[in-house]
């Protein structure tokens, strides 16, 4: 009896540590290829959901963190029912919401696992890699050019920048830590690295999402390393760059020019240009969901939707879309106000696990803030690599911050009479 216990303790020992490796794989694969992070999330689920499902991972899904994105998929599992289109589309919708049911599981594996960290370092690890790998081919003509966009190696430039920004901010914050523990060497280290992370945004390509996102980061990095003082400094410097980027960067220059002329071009002729598009979308987004407030038109009607305001319209009006670019209006098409009322407390759940200190309540921070900020223009969450970025991001760093503030508690206990 007492050896059966003990091989099943050390079967589940062992199925973790191998999810454990497979996660790192995930974070390793996820800025480069997306068949290789599917390949290896299904690989993750295998090994992972045995020794959690039962038990860990249900006690994380009564948690404000862990259940809240659970909850969120309910009502999307829900919405298929009152959805008016085929079933096909309704299951396609239901796509979108499918990743956030990991939550509780990363939660559950990284709360007990020691390689949390091991995970962390080996997604900025990769992301070096394609920041080098980034300048290369926008600094040597002789690389010729590869990728679709100028110093885009593989994926896209919206998913570039945003795992830039990222990595970019949060190793900025961690050096600052280093700093106010006067360790100069790994602080100037980390500063030179995240300079470059944020360069590579200005001078070979970014995106209208991490423009957006940025000054909002640099405000929770004051904050975070001086309070209010800190954000007015910080205020100060970013204001004191903007000018010096603004004329030394002919790429920044040039796309933020471009973008206020798509948005003259919409809003003066309806052009059908990039940047009027989003305006286009939200505008139709809040007529659609004002026709059914509460619950929705139900889960996979976005596109149908779209395609019921656009008849009979010309020029950027008559445009469907499947993606309205906004996540609240996104969640809000399907479900209502009352999916977009979980979907705001989930964001809160999520920012309020990182509130304590240590790098990686930075890093889950700066994963949540560039996720809430850039879903203004974007519906992230339901993107492959980004709604991964952002559930291995929170999934893992929460497990870590759970893991880290249960220590105490055990020591208290054990210290106990």
């Amino acid at each position: 009896m007492t050896a059966n216990v003990r091989a099943g303790l050390f079967d589940r020992q062992r199925l973790l540590q191998i999810a454990d490796w497979l996660a790192l794989g995930v974070a390793v694969s996820l800025p480069w290829s997306t068949s290789a992070t599917g390949i290896l999330l299904a690989l993750w689920l295998v090994f992972a959901l045995p020794p959690l499902i039962v038990g860990p991972a249900w006690r994380e899904a009564a948690t404000p963190a862990g259940g809240l994105p659970v909850l969120l998929w309910l009502l999307a599992a829900l919405g298929m029912l009152w959805a008016d289109v085929t079933w096909s589309e309704r299951f396609g919708g239901l796509d979108g919401y499918d990743r956030l049911l990991t939550v509780p599981v990363l939660l559950a594996q990284f709360r007990r696992s020691d390689n949390g960290a091991l995970v962390l370092y080996g997604f900025f690890g990769s992301a070096i890699c394609l920041l080098l790998a980034s300048w290369a081919f926008a600094l040597i003509p002789a690389l010729g050019a590869h990728g679709k966009f100028y110093g885009v190696p593989v994926k896209d430039y919206i998913f570039q920048s945003d795992e830039f920004v990222i990595c970019g901010f949060a190793l900025l914050g961690i050096a600052g830590e280093c700093g106010a523990q006067l360790r100069w060497r790994a602080a100037l280290q980390l500063f030179a690295v995240a300079i470059l992370f944020l360069a590579n945004l200005a001078f070979v390509f970014t995106s209208r999402t991490g423009l957006l996102v940025a000054p909002f980061l640099v405000a929770a990095l004051g904050w975070r390393l001086a309070g209010l003082r800190g954000v007015a400094v910080a205020g100060v410097i970013g204001i004191a760059l903007a000018p010096v980027l603004w004329l030394s960067s002919s790429h920044l220059r040039d796309f933020t020019l471009q973008s206020f002329a798509d948005l003259h071009g919409y809003f003066a002729a309806n052009a059908v240009t990039s940047s009027g598009l989003h305006f286009e979308f939200l505008r139709k987004s809040l007529d659609i969901v004002a026709d059914a407030p509460f619950i929705g038109h139900g889960t996979g009607s976005i596109t149908e939707q779209f395609r019921r305001a656009a008849a009979g319209e010309s020029d950027a009006a008559a445009v469907v879309t499947v993606n309205p670019h906004n996540q609240i209006f996104a969640v809000a098409i399907q479900l209502g106000c009352v999916g977009a009322a979980v979907l705001v407390a989930m964001w809160i759940a999520h920012f309020m696990l990182f509130r304590g200190a240590g790098w990686m309540a930075w890093v889950g921070m700066v994963v949540v803030i560039e996720n809430v900020v850039s879903s203004a223009v974007n519906s992230h969450l339901f993107d492959f690599s980004q709604g991964w970025l952002y559930v291995f991001g929170v999934g893992v760093a929460g497990g870590m911050m759970r893991k880290k503030n249960a220590a105490p508690s055990s020591a208290s206990r054990s210290a106990g009479p």
